[in-house]
């Protein structure tokens, strides 16, 4: 039984520079040279454990891995990311849908974060030409290119554009690919499709980003460190846009969960920070874990010496270590980020802050201490 499918070719777009934003950049950006403000003793206890396990863990040349929701870019907190990147401490960032978003619109325009409510009310709400145009193409390009969803938003602010093939040439690649590589076969003729729909020339597509100093994203893609981006189908605002492929944002997220799940694969001695992220951080990680568990004992042994910081402002009493999950009827259960994380053996500790505290603080204990 078909059922009836809405049409977004029939939604009016919009220029992005005509929006309204609540996140303007450099006046919004958080330097990483600011002083940090100073956290609890309970939180500075836990904050001086994990700078202790991280500096362990990078003289050994083991992970530090850091997932994130999209308050850290929205908060202005890219630059300071940037810096623990390119200090060498954090081996692999990741974040949702609504991160890679938000990054790119600041490097795009120095600009982010509209208002939902006054924006639903007047029918245009996300539907901000550029946004859902350069995403999702760039996505098509990506997965072309054998890229993962967040390298590819990197890629795109990094490179300053796209190199658009011709769909001469997408046909002859995905007749060739055809019979001996399916799925780049598919990657090729989902890109032709869109060449085709959007009468797109072939050359090269210029895109300008003024504020790319400010991407995590390219910062990333730069070093060669994973940025891994890991989407819900139709949460995030490039869904909306006729551009959209769902194979691509499948194909490119589906490698970054790879990728994700092979950096937890090597996660022994190592540290997993999770910060602002209730839903997408722990979800991804259990089911990462539990993969990089069955190789491990496979291979006679198992992942055990890894170190999880939960960092979120919500107040949270459950002693997690000492009293153990907690029952049902008890509100600690539902912490998701929390409870799923507890799970997962090594030691775990949660440390309210806001997140510009944390990052700012972390990494002045990283550099200074």
């Amino acid at each position: 039984m078909s059922f009836p499918l809405f049409d977004r070719r029939k939604l009016l777009w919009k220029p992005l520079s005509e929006r309204g934003n609540k996140v303007v950049f450099p006046a919004d950006a958080v330097s990483p040279d600011a002083a940090p403000r100073t956290l609890p003793e309970r939180e500075s206890a836990t904050l001086r454990e994990a700078v202790n396990k991280i500096r362990t863990a990078r003289a050994s040349g083991r992970p530090v891995m850091c997932a994130f929701g999209a308050h850290t870019i929205k908060n202005g907190l890219g630059p300071v990311l940037i810096r623990l990147i390119e200090g060498g401490w954090i081996t692999h960032l990741a974040t949702n849908g609504a991160g890679i978003i938000h990054d790119w619109e600041l490097a795009f325009q120095g600009r982010t974060s509209e208002d939902v409510r006054e924006n639903v009310a007047r029918g245009q709400f996300g539907t901000w030409d550029e946004t859902g145009r350069f995403i999702n193409l760039a996505l098509l390009v990506g997965g072309w290119r054998g890229l993962g969803y967040g390298q590819s938003i990197g890629a795109l602010v990094e490179e300053q554009g796209l190199d658009i093939p011709s769909g001469a040439e997408l046909r002859a690649e995905a007749a060739r690919a055809l019979s001996k590589d399916p799925d780049r076969a598919a990657a090729t003729a989902d890109l032709l499709a869109a060449v085709e729909d959007f009468s797109l020339p072939a050359g090269r597509m210029p895109v300008s980003h003024p504020f790319a100093q400010f991407s995590a994203q390219a910062a990333a893609y730069r070093k060669g460190v994973p940025f891994t981006g890991h989407p819900m189908f139709g949460q995030d605002i490039i869904y909306m846009h006729p551009m959209n492929s769902g194979a691509a944002v499948g194909r490119t997220a589906l490698r970054d969960f790879l990728v994700f799940a092979d950096a937890v694969s090597r996660l022994e001695g190592g540290v997993y920070l999770s910060v602002g992220s209730a839903v997408m951080s722990p979800m991804i990680f259990e089911k990462s874990f539990s993969m990089a568990q069955n190789l491990a004992l496979q291979r006679g042994h198992d992942v055990r010496n890894h170190h999880i910081v939960v960092i979120d402002i919500a107040e949270s009493t459950w002693d997690w270590e000492k009293d153990g999950e907690p029952p049902m009827d008890n509100p600690a259960y539902y912490l998701r980020y929390c409870k799923s994380f507890a799970r997962m053996g090594g030691t775990m500790r949660y440390l309210r802050a806001d997140n510009r505290d944390f990052f700012l603080s972390l990494l002045h204990s990283l550099v200074l201490s």
